[in-house]
């Protein structure tokens, strides 16, 4: 199995490792910012932007090594940021004032559980499987669901489109593929698994409502491709 943290070694000290995240973070904050400042007036895309940007950062999180504390801790300030900016303008363009969705919450929340889970049984990739899978799977799947969407459907009363959910599918799919080739080299559990994950995961994001996909689909994809994982272990 390969191992990120080898190659972090020379990077090892911890205001290093905080300081990269923080630098990254700030870059997402600034993309979203001259998004804005260009004329913008859709801040589903600006929430996406900083969506994915953000979720991005397990592979930092991954590559560094960083302690499993220091996302526990980063994901449970966030989740109270984020809960008072239902409230309060905190995070205006990202949280509206009285939203009824809490998937900005739950966002930050499956962060921490998956970071706290699989950190400590030092299996990282199954958080940063999980973690993109929401970032990238359910980031894009709105904007082109939004965008190209053409044939609608409902679920509990909420409107999708089956060119978001094939978007899902697609970019689930292709996360769970490159993160488990990586670490594995098994191309047809890789495949096999990444196909369960992406139709399970699908699934899960097609049935959420007010936001909680952004809990169920991380820890959702993390926990079947962990449990699938090792039941396909030696195909191929």
């Amino acid at each position: 199995m390969l191992s990120l943290s080898v190659a972090s070694e020379s990077i090892s000290p911890l205001w290093v490792q905080i300081s990269l995240v923080a630098v990254w973070i700030l870059l997402i904050a600034l993309a979203a910012w001259f998004v804005w400042r260009l004329g913008s007036d859709d801040s589903e895309v600006i929430r996406k932007i900083v969506h994915i940007g953000t979720g991005n950062v397990i592979l930092l999180a991954w590559w560094l090594d960083i302690p499993a504390i220091v996302g526990i801790v980063a994901s449970a300030i966030a989740s109270v940021v984020t809960l008072l900016s239902y409230r309060f303008p905190i995070l205006p363009g990202i949280n509206s004032v009285g939203r009824k969705s809490l998937g900005t919450f739950f966002y930050s929340v499956s962060i921490g559980i998956l970071i706290a889970w699989f950190w400590n049984i030092q299996q990282p990739q199954y958080a940063v499987l999980g973690v993109l899978v929401m970032a990238w799977g359910d980031g894009l799947a709105a904007l082109i669901g939004r965008r190209f969407g053409k044939n609608k459907y409902e679920v509990f009363g909420g409107q999708k489109s089956l060119e978001g959910s094939a978007t899902m599918a697609v970019v689930t799919f292709t996360v769970s593929f490159l993160v488990s080739i990586f670490v594995s080299g098994n191309f047809w559990q890789a495949a096999l698994v990444s196909t369960m994950v992406a139709v399970i995961t699908t699934a899960l994001e097609t049935f959420s409502l007010l936001g909680i996909d952004n809990l169920t689909v991380p820890l959702g994809s993390a926990t079947i491709a962990y449990i699938l994982d090792r039941l396909t272990q030696g195909i191929g």
